[in-house]
């Protein structure tokens, strides 16, 4: 088979990767990729929403299956184009995307089913959020309404903090149109759970779980990020807690999703905060996490490939899907100045001597530029360590990554270690 990637991040290259393992593909192509996913598969110079040209490649090369990384695409429906042009395709339409380009549209579908998630209100007019927020009770939580790759999401301890987040959202217009709408809703207090899911409409196959850590900083410190770390398992959470999140959450919206005429196929990724009163729904992304995929598909024992084809012709019930006990951590590799600006373009040394056993280095922001890998995005590397529990796969991973180096490299030092405590 011929498989067509689409996205250019650490999340294609684990596909990438994993669908590598399956004998029933020989070519292999990522529009548009980065250097990383050049060494595994072929790197094509479209961009993600130039729809037409992507469809135009994947007949022309006789693609037997398209994989849609990214969020933006998926949104634009760029599903629904390659379904009309007859292409195998793996994601959800546009309309079953909304669940993750609208935070509104989530949350009231959430709403009208009963399933958990925090108390909110949303807002279409600066002044009326300004004077809700006034007399709300710290903390509170600001999002955008629309795709802000990750960062648009702001948590507030202070007058001061919620008014600026709330103007620069609604008024300075930093996320773009994704901020003409707000959601104000309730801070949850706890630990936070992301649990991916192969759906096929009302059949839902839960991933092994992971815990992302969205800021900057150790100790959680400092504006949130698109995630500087993940792992895989969560040893320190009761598998009773994982079982509710599925029964209670992913299954219900699965369902609710066919019942408002959006079925849902795809990866469908909930967040979750683990609060005193039980798990409760932060968001839900179309598609696969980054930097959650790059821990969890080293875990998965099956063929990747079998899955995304049992999805897509409504057997996904039927398939045994099968995960490791080993543990993975990814340790992200960021530019300085990540998540503001930050200057591209340094060489990136030390990843042909990477020899800690069983590391994987997944590149997320990378280019070739004559010949060497330099780094071309904030979050440039996902450095990703395996042993047989989190405390030996932490070591791996930061054993690995201590030994790449480019100008103004940051990470956090601390990612996993609530699962040591």
């Amino acid at each position: 088979m011929k498989v067509l990637v689409i996205g250019r991040g650490g999340r294609e290259h684990a596909i990438i990767w994993a669908l590598k393992k399956s004998a029933k593909i020989n070519q292999i192509y990522c529009a548009p990729g980065n250097a990383g996913t050049a060494q595994l598969a072929e790197n094509v110079e479209i961009e993600e929403l130039e729809f037409a040209r992507l469809v135009a490649f994947a007949k022309d090369k006789g693609i037997d299956l398209v994989v849609v990384g990214p969020d933006d695409p998926l949104a634009a429906g760029i599903v629904d184009e390659f379904e009309a042009a007859s292409i195998p395709v793996y994601g959800p339409r546009k309309n079953a995307a909304e669940i993750e380009g609208s935070k509104i549209f989530m949350k009231d579908l959430l709403r009208k089913y009963n399933i958990p998630t925090a108390k909110y209100e949303t807002f279409t007019d600066y002044a009326t959020a300004s004077a809700y927020l006034k007399q709300q009770s710290l903390p509170i939580v600001i999002k955008a309404d629309g795709l802000a790759a990750g960062k648009g999401v702001s948590v507030c301890f202070t007058r001061e903090e919620a008014d600026k987040a709330l103007e620069e959202t609604m008024v300075d217009k930093s996320f773009g149109a994704a901020g003409d709408k707000v959601v104000i809703e309730e801070f949850l207090e706890g630990q936070e759970m992301s649990i991916l899911a192969f759906v096929d409409g009302e059949t839902v196959r839960a991933m092994s779980p992971a815990q992302d850590h969205k800021q900057v900083f150790d100790n959680d410190k400092g504006p949130n990020t698109g995630g500087m770390g993940t792992y895989s398992p969560l040893p320190h959470i009761a598998q009773s807690i994982i079982d509710d999140s599925i029964e209670n959450i992913i299954k219900p919206t699965a369902r609710a999703m066919v019942s408002e005429g959006r079925p849902f196929r795809g990866v469908l990724f909930a967040g979750l905060m683990i609060t005193k009163d039980g798990p409760k729904t932060i968001e839900f992304n179309a598609r696969f996490g980054d930097p959650e995929t790059q821990v969890v598909l080293p875990r998965l024992e099956t063929d990747l490939l079998d899955i995304f084809l049992a999805s897509i012709d409504g057997t996904l019930k039927d398939i045994d899907i099968k995960w490791s006990n080993e543990a993975a951590v990814c340790v992200v590799l960021a530019s300085g100045g990540y998540p503001g600006s930050y200057p591209k373009g340094f060489p990136i040394e030390g990843l042909d001597k990477v020899s800690t056993p069983g590391a994987l280095v997944f590149h997320a922001g990378t280019a070739l530029k004559d010949g060497r890998v330099v780094t071309n995005g904030g979050r440039v590397l996902g450095i990703v360590g395996r042993g047989a529990g989190i405390a030996e796969a932490r070591a791996n991973a930061y054993e690995a990554a201590a030994g790449i180096t480019f100008e103004g490299k940051q990470n956090r030092t601390d990612i996993a270690a609530k699962a040591l405590v």
